[in-house]
């Protein structure tokens, strides 16, 4: 890919368009509906609705399950205030989404597939980098549901993303040129800084680089989404090292856009479910030295494919 093809005169060099943005919500031709099992309310204008009238920790009545997936879907990531719920109430609801995944990296307790996450002035946290969770897997987590524990005082807000929006607003020329592309993706960059040696190297061999394409195709949606991020994509599949270098710089920053983007402001017993597929998130590091406790479970994810792949 040539330094011109990045230089579109919609696209100034930094990556970031300026002017009018195509914000579609929903996959071309989809019907808006309403909501008859619960009140969602917009957080943003693509991206994030707060959910009122439904008990996460109660038994989820299918019909209540097929509205939240379809809320999930054309929202992204869907927010709940005041859920009074137990490790494993998160986990059973989790779970109505698929199997749960665990992560070697993070310190788990009894019930492996809820982690604690302590953020501390003794332990400060690390996820304020846009990111997709464990793209360095072979199937990337389908989704995630967190639940903060404990709140700081001011602070402590996570952002998310909307990767269909920023594909969308990719100028013509880019988008053709990606679609075909592949990435690799490699769990050592994110983790170096705060892993043990000894446990970075033995978790090589068992998670090897894997290739995705730089365009995500959604499996339940159909819609186009970048699918690359700066914590965990490394490189471009047949472009030399400057070129790739170029290409994700500019890829990486198109998280960056305030227009694709919703923040929300966490307090205690809040829950946030977010589309892994779709998203790109990033906790903001401001609280410190208060704590910021939370609890997250993965839901397993399938392995993306992109518009080449007949599936």
């Amino acid at each position: 890919m040539s330094i011109d093809l990045l230089r579109s005169s919609a696209t100034p060099a930094d990556g970031i368009l300026e002017g009018p943005r195509v914000l579609r919500r929903l996959p071309e031709g989809a019907e808006e509906r309403p909501y008859e099992l619960f009140t969602l309310r917009p957080l943003g204008r693509v991206i994030g609705a707060e959910i009122e009238g439904v008990d996460l920790g109660a038994s989820l009545a299918p019909g209540v399950r097929e509205e939240l997936n379809r809320a999930l879907l054309e929202w992204k990531v869907l927010f709940f205030r005041e859920q009074k719920m137990t490790s494993e109430q998160q986990r059973v609801f989790a779970s109505h989404w698929g199997a749960l995944e665990t992560n070697p990296f993070i310190p788990q307790g009894d019930n492996r597939e809820v982690v604690r996450f302590t953020r501390s002035a003794g332990m400060p946290g690390y996820e304020n980098i846009w990111h997709t969770d464990v793209t360095w897997r072979p199937a990337p987590a389908l989704g995630s549901v967190l639940r903060l524990v404990e709140v700081p005082p001011v602070g402590g807000d996570t952002m998310w993303a909307d990767m269909a929006a920023a594909y969308d607003n990719l100028p013509a020329d880019v988008r053709e040129r990606i679609d075909g592309l592949t990435a690799v993706h490699d769990f050592v960059p994110g983790f170096e800084r705060f892993t043990d040696p000894d446990l970075l190297a033995a978790h090589q061999d068992r998670f090897p680089p894997v290739e995705h394409p730089i365009v995500r195709v959604h499996p339940e949606t159909g819609r186009r989404t970048l699918f690359v991020n700066q914590a965990f994509t490394t490189h471009v599949v047949g472009l030399d090292k400057p070129e790739s270098d170029r290409l994700l710089r500019y890829l990486f920053l198109q998280a960056h856009t305030p227009e694709y983007q919703v923040r929300f402001r966490w307090t205690r017993d809040a829950v946030a479910f977010w589309d892994n597929r779709a998203t790109q998130h990033y906790a903001v590091n401001d609280y410190h030295p208060h704590n910021r406790v939370a609890e997250r479970v993965a839901i397993v994810g399938d392995r993306p494919f992109g518009p080449n792949l007949v599936v």
